[in-house]
């Protein structure tokens, strides 16, 4: 998008108002995702804040082979399995305060909080971390399954097969089947 070369080039030249616009532009999006893959719009937060902060302080090193918002999502996946690898080595107790609920401003989340997105995000909090990843960057991250499998260091093979297994598991979920 020439948009984004645009903003990436004043943002290396130091422009503070190409970083507010690019946080402007992608952050809700990010929220989204984040909160997709961590179930907790806290931790969700938290993983947008720190991507932008680790960003801003990178524009002398910044090189990117493709799209800006790709390479946003790619940091917060990141970031996100990390802080997911955190949490398993240090567990915190699930209480009513984890429960995801977006206060996201973007029309998406407004038009779709109902019950079935209730169920929806039930169902992929029970998939396991790897296949709700591969879920999340394909349909809302709008990854390839290629750049997924750079992403995560495994084979494209590997990637659509977390993909599948996913799909089918969530589809039992959503039908009432129990599958281990």
């Amino acid at each position: 998008m020439v948009e984004d070369k645009l903003l990436i080039w004043k943002f290396k030249c130091g422009s503070q108002e190409a970083l507010s616009r690019i946080y402007e532009k992608y952050n809700g999006y990010l929220i989204s995702l984040a909160t997709a893959l961590l179930n907790d719009i806290h931790y969700a937060e938290d993983v947008v804040h720190d991507s932008f902060v680790s960003f801003a302080q990178s524009a002398n090193k910044l090189k990117m082979n493709g799209n800006l918002k790709s390479y946003l999502a790619t940091c917060v996946a990141n970031l996100a399995r990390d802080r997911i690898r955190t949490r398993q080595r240090n567990p915190i107790s699930l209480n009513e305060d984890n429960i995801v609920y977006s206060t996201t401003i973007d029309p998406e989340f407004i038009v779709v909080q109902d019950e079935e997105l209730q169920q929806l995000n039930q169902a992929m909090s029970q998939l396991p971390y790897e296949q709700r990843e591969v879920i999340v960057l394909h349909l809302q991250g709008r990854m390839r399954f290629t750049k997924i499998a750079i992403l995560r260091g495994i084979s494209v093979n590997t990637v659509r097969s977390q993909y599948r297994y996913g799909l089918n598991k969530l589809r039992s979920l959503l039908n009432g089947e129990v599958i281990k």
